[in-house]
């Protein structure tokens, strides 16, 4: 359930941003960085939009192609899949060459992340949307507190990192520090979210619920997601910059 709460959160706002900056019908030039297997840009190459989508994990990739071959021949030939490194935007694209540019789940396991992110800005077209999806560094206690480990939880407060539910240990992201960071990449935050607010702690075992009751929890975490303080102590943390005129 953690895994659908998150995808379709981040496409219902994705979608309101894309919605609210460019006409209806338009097909967009989509870059996914770091697009696992593909579940964001198939949506988006499913609304008509041609997507490429840059991973360098091998399996991450393979899955990618798998789910792309299960499509019909129209979305199959909107999508283009090219093995890369993130911070090697430059190497593979021109400049300005996307209207929006996806990069959701990769920060965490980039240890110097500003470099990165410059050059995902320069992708982008002017007026192109930026779509950050982070672990959120303001809300690091959240899980071990509710999970009853209060020293991990004491422990959070003073760090940037975590270990995830791989067992890796990788960093978070502050929404302060990327709001800076975004203004001064010339892609200012314009919208922020906050993702998996009251599911984070459910259990990778735990089976989706029925359809209604599915869709309440849907219904309660996109509300707290664009709620203070709900939307602060989120596990994640979706940010959309613009890239300036």
């Amino acid at each position: 359930m953690r895994n659908t709460v998150r995808q379709e959160l981040v496409a219902r706002q994705l979608e309101e941003q894309i919605t609210a900056r460019y006409p209806v019908g338009q097909r967009l030039r989509v870059l996914d960085v770091g697009m696992g297997q593909g579940t964001q840009a198939l949506r988006l190459a499913r609304a008509g939009h041609t997507v490429t989508g840059l991973e360098s994990d091998a399996v991450m990739l393979k899955a990618a192609r798998e789910a792309l071959a299960g499509e019909p021949a129209g979305i199959r030939e909107r999508v283009r899949l090219v093995e890369g490194d993130g911070r090697d935007t430059g190497v593979h694209f021109l400049p300005g060459s996307f209207d929006v540019v996806l990069c959701h789940g990769v920060l965490m396991y980039v240890e110097e992340p500003d470099a990165m992110l410059a050059g995902l800005a320069r992708m982008l077209a002017p007026g192109g949307l930026l779509s950050l999806l982070v672990r959120n560094g303001d809300a690091l206690a959240m899980r071990p507190a509710a999970a009853r480990d209060w020293q991990s939880a004491l422990d959070a407060f003073d760090t940037d990192t975590y270990t995830n539910r791989l067992g890796l240990r990788v960093r978070a992201d502050r929404l302060g520090a990327l709001t800076a960071t975004l203004a001064g990449i010339a892609a200012p935050l314009h919208a922020w979210y906050g993702v998996r607010i009251f599911t984070d702690n459910v259990g990778n075992e735990v089976e989706l619920p029925a359809a209604h009751e599915l869709q309440q929890v849907l219904a309660l975490e996109e509300r707290a997601g664009r709620t203070d303080p709900y939307r602060g102590v989120a596990a994640l943390l979706h940010l959309c910059g613009v890239r300036r005129i």
